[in-house]
């Protein structure tokens, strides 16, 4: 067997392997033997059907199978010896002829291998990254304490509709009625919606059902019928108010400063106004942290400037994905394909410099952070501490949020790593101004 080497650039080889039949004889008569063994053909004994008979059935396939062993072994012993840093696996070159898979044969393959460069450079205080630091205002800590009391508030009876409440409405056409429908006065199309500001119980008129509700969906729940039959309706309906429901923030009591933050962690305005900055500080810290990594990444991948042999990676993503995607639909998103290739280069080289290590540890409490966070999205705080760790756990089994959950702290141990050798160019930005970045 010959392997020889064709450098086509400093990123790709074309790999010539020439198979001659004494390569693969032994191979192709261990695997005939070993279909001999097991092979279960009516009218013999397990492991004395004729040879003949099992080179006749199993000959080809013995063949090819030999051949790709030793192509496979081959391919992984040249990569080892020349301590290659391939990109996913070699390929077969799209000149390569079709074989034809005859006993006694020589065979010649080619095979495209690509590499990538050694990810090499220096960082030091002379690198500048920006870090924006967002004012907390009046204004700000003012609007998240109103919508704090407005989540935690309740549904009564209002004197008159305003742009946030529901009305409660019976439609009435000839002899049929509709009950107690709950309107939302935002789910009245704007063109009408002003008509319906200040409406109040007791109140009736003629409507056009298809002018005041022009989502199909919300028309059918509210008149209580199946979409599809919605175009033989006559959309003129009288529309009697029976009741306004509007929201009512909850008051500033003891109950709930505690439904909000906790029992007994505040006891006054004055705390709950402090919980409101301090929780707003911690929200724009955030988000400063997750501009600081963006930001970060591009300033590190830029100075590192990898190349990378990007028509191979195309046709690899194809071949790797069995035709799952489309030329088209991978040329769509290879730039961020190879954004996040990059940098994962750019990130296990940082964590080799300055000795990054990953503990167990570490991705539990990214894991119980992350679930701390799905439960306040879905307005649960306070999350007892068993339950957190419990479905942190949970996340950290799943093979996907796992290796989510992993690449996240890598990133956040690298760049932790990073900020100590670079400058971090501080600014301090409004919110306005912050969100307007690109």
């Amino acid at each position: 067997m010959n392997i020889s080497q064709n450098k086509v650039d400093d990123l790709n080889l074309e790999l010539t392997l020439s198979i001659g039949k004494d390569d693969y004889a032994d191979r192709r008569k261990k695997k005939l033997n070993e279909h001999r063994r097991t092979a279960e053909i009516k009218g013999f004994r397990k492991g004395m059907v004729p040879m003949s008979l099992i080179e006749r059935i199993y000959g080809q396939s013995a063949l090819v199978d030999s051949v790709n062993d030793i192509i496979a072994d081959s391919l992984n012993g040249f990569i080892k010896e020349n301590n290659l840093k391939v990109v996913g696996e070699p390929l077969p070159s799209e000149d390569q002829p079709q074989t034809e898979w005859t006993n006694g044969n020589d065979f010649t393959f080619k095979f495209d291998v690509a590499t990538t460069p050694e990810v090499s450079f220096e960082l030091s205080k002379d690198d500048r990254i920006p870090y924006y630091n967002i004012e907390v205002k009046d204004a700000a800590k003012a609007e998240m304490k109103e919508n704090l009391l407005k989540q935690y508030g309740s549904l009564e009876d209002g004197k008159e509709a305003g742009a946030d409440d529901f009305i409660i409405v019976d439609f009435e056409q000839g002899d049929t009625k509709v009950e107690g429908t709950y309107v939302a006065i935002r789910n009245i199309d704007e063109a009408v919606r002003d008509s319906f500001i200040g409406i109040k119980p007791g109140e009736s008129r003629e409507i056009n059902v298809n002018e005041t509700f022009t989502n199909v969906s919300d028309r059918a729940s509210m008149l209580k019928v199946k979409k599809e039959d919605l175009a033989a309706l006559d959309p003129m309906f009288k529309m009697t108010v029976k009741n306004v429901k509007t929201f009512v923030s909850a008051p500033m009591t003891q109950d709930t400063f505690d439904k909000i933050f906790g029992e007994g962690n505040v006891k006054s305005e004055e705390e709950f106004d402090a919980k409101v900055a301090e929780r707003l500080q911690s929200e724009y810290t955030q988000e400063s942290e997750f501009r600081f990594t963006k930001d970060a990444k591009e300033y590190l991948v830029k100075k590192a400037d990898v190349a990378l042999p990007e028509k191979f990676l195309k046709r690899w993503i194809f071949v790797a994905n069995d035709g799952k995607f489309t030329m088209e639909e991978i040329e769509k998103d290879f730039d961020l394909f190879l954004e996040d290739f990059r940098w994962n280069m750019v990130r296990g080289y940082l964590m080799d410099k300055y000795q990054v290590k990953v503990e167990e540890a570490d991705l539990l409490a990214s894991a119980k952070a992350f679930a701390a966070y799905q439960f306040a999205m879905y307005g649960i705080g306070n999350v007892p501490e068993d339950q957190l760790e419990t479905y942190a756990k949970s996340i950290l089994s799943q093979e996907k949020e796992g290796r989510r959950v992993l690449e996240q702290v890598e990133d956040q141990k690298t760049l932790e790593a990073v900020r100590g050798v670079v400058t971090l160019d501080a600014k301090t930005v409004s919110v306005e101004e912050f969100r307007e970045l690109k």
